[in-house]
């Protein structure tokens, strides 16, 4: 059973950045301790910016009442969605209000504890996006915010995973930073906006501790890379979409900023379809 978050108090020395190889298993243990760790900083952090019941693709705030990449809000009722990464379960929240049917899945049991606190009337699970703990064919539509596919050393596993999970005609949007980013510094300033690494250099950025061990990893894939990705999953690419940065949004979320927003992409949200 999931509780509600007691207090966390953090602790260990700051991590040392590097990049290196991080394999599946090396990859889903830190991020997993890693989400764990920081949820409760997440979620004070952003958690104004995404709201409890709202849909949001990325720190651009591309809405899903606006994209309606899943379709149109009224076709949403009684279809049964799984969104994979949910954290606090925003997106599953707006789902339910729709009438839809959302399942929420973290790989972060405290993430988890934060969808339980602020509440909603579906079911949170907590299980690797890898090995999704669900029959073929349960869901019409999955969704995935920033969630699970940028931290995994295999996102064909997790494609190949969410596709069996999928009814056919069944629809899959997901979002990731978008690839361009990894050829500059992950700065929201001017000093964001030079090129500093090779766009084509897929070594994982790796926040390891003391001993070497990995506490965070992100996975880098050019946007060929996704494309290649997802159509050897079986999926069908109907859509990428590459959210402008809007007047209205003066934020910064780590890199992101209306700085660089305005000149270059900072998310990139690919549409799949299962046939």
């Amino acid at each position: 059973m999931i509780q509600e978050p007691e207090p966390y108090v953090p602790e260990a020395p700051e991590p040392e950045a590097t990049r290196r190889d991080a394999g599946v298993a090396e990859s889903a243990r830190a991020n997993r301790g890693w989400w764990d760790r920081n949820a409760d900083e997440y979620q004070i952090e952003h958690g104004t910016f995404l709201g409890d019941d709202r849909f949001v693709w990325g720190p651009e705030g591309l809405d899903e009442v606006e994209a309606e990449l899943l379709g149109p809000p009224e076709e949403l009722k009684g279809k049964e969605v799984l969104e994979i990464g949910a954290g606090a379960a925003q997106c599953a929240r707006w789902l339910a209000a729709q009438g839809a049917r959302p399942v929420a899945l973290d790989l972060s049991h405290r993430q988890l504890q934060h969808a339980l606190r602020i509440g909603g009337p579906f079911p949170l699970v907590c299980a690797d996006a890898a090995a999704l703990p669900f029959a073929d064919g349960s869901f019409d539509l999955a969704c995935s915010a920033y969630g699970a596919l940028p931290f995994v050393a295999d996102p064909r596993e997790v494609l190949r995973e969410v596709r069996r999970v999928l009814r056919p005609g069944g629809r899959f949007v997901f979002s990731v930073t978008h690839p361009i980013r990894w050829a500059f510094p992950d700065e929201p300033g001017p000093e964001g906006l030079a090129v500093a690494s090779s766009y084509f250099d897929r070594t994982p950025y790796v926040e390891q501790d003391d001993a070497g061990r990995a506490v965070y990893v992100e996975h880098h894939r050019t946007l060929g890379d996704r494309i290649r990705d997802i159509v050897a999953a079986g999926f069908r690419l109907v859509d990428l979409v590459e959210p402008e940065w809007p007047a209205w949004n003066s934020s910064e979320w780590g890199g992101w900023s209306p700085l660089r927003g305005n000149l270059i992409p900072g998310t990139a949200i690919f549409v799949c379809e299962r046939d």
